[in-house]
């Protein structure tokens, strides 16, 4: 972790081939709280226009926040193999958007952030909605897609303290 005092900000991203979100939160000390967040529409057109949409729409996000490093969320494969493909493409195009800025990239399982954020790993995206709007003190609904790229920033926020707690017990 960055020197006490230094504020940091972490950008989350949970890419998606039709919408990408992210969450942007700054982290000082032991406060965090919220900067923005929003959804990427990459539509449904042609998939490597969509994944254009993407890259550019999160280097945008990045120049305009500055974020010092980002989280961006596994891919989960379900049944789906086409689907799963495509996730990983979207999910590359994010990573490729995050690494041309110099940002470290940090991955997380969705099962590790419902844990982290919820407490146990089966938790539903509404309690994973609740735990973000708690934690960052939101006021109203915070978009799916955009709460839950918040929701990959705060896991990795608290990673990285329980690391740093560990590294200090040693």
């Amino acid at each position: 972790m960055p020197g006490a005092g230094a504020e940091r900000r972490v950008l989350g991203i949970d890419p998606g081939s039709v919408r990408t979100g992210f969450g942007i939160i700054a982290v000082e000390g032991s406060q965090t709280r919220y900067i923005a967040s929003g959804v990427i529409q990459a539509g449904t057109g042609a998939f490597a226009e969509r994944l254009h949409i993407i890259f550019r729409g999160l280097a945008e996000v990045i120049a305009e926040h500055a974020p010092g490093e980002s989280a961006v969320e596994e891919v989960f494969v379900n049944r789906n193999v086409q689907s799963a493909l495509k996730l990983g493409q979207a999910r590359g195009a994010a990573i490729c958007a995050c690494a041309s800025a110099g940002l470290a990239v940090h991955e997380y399982s969705a099962r590790a952030v419902k844990q982290a954020l919820v407490g146990r790993g089966g938790a539903d995206k509404d309690q994973v909605g609740y735990m973000v709007r708690a934690i960052l003190a939101l006021k109203g609904a915070v978009r799916e897609d955009a709460a839950d790229a918040l929701a990959v920033a705060l896991t990795h926020v608290q990673q990285d303290r329980f690391s740093a707690r560990l590294a200090g017990q040693r």
